[in-house]
């Protein structure tokens, strides 16, 4: 079984950071792809965020230049730091993960989600 937790998310005031964590624990080999995902209410997921093994990034346009994603290998975490937040950012945010040595554009392995709310 492979687990991922995230923490970081809460309440902040528009134009504010929060910095997201992903940790993955269990039987797990070494995170090729990190992924953040966001879902606000009544809307689909969406992504927002990945990261490949070789440090190449993507980002849904809405957050470019605000939002920074990132890995730590050794520790297998993710991370997204967010700045400059505005409500519509407001959402729950997963994070994803895949370990497989082939990326088809899959998550194999998702996160409980974790609450960011903006505020006015």
């Amino acid at each position: 079984q492979v687990q991922l937790v995230e923490s970081g998310g809460g309440l902040v005031q528009a134009g504010g950071s929060l910095r997201l964590s992903c940790a993955a624990s269990g039987n797990i080999r070494s995170i090729t792809v990190w992924g953040w995902y966001r879902q606000a209410l009544g809307k689909q997921r969406e992504v927002v965020a990945t990261i490949m093994s070789g440090g190449t990034t993507s980002y849904a346009d809405s957050v470019k230049g605000r939002f920074t994603i990132s890995r730590d290998s050794a520790k297998n975490m993710g991370y997204l730091q967010m700045n400059s937040l505005k409500l519509e950012d407001t959402a729950v945010y997963y994070c994803a993960a895949y370990d497989g040595d082939i990326w088809f554009g899959s998550f194999d392995y998702w996160g409980q989600g974790t609450q960011v709310t903006v505020s006015s």
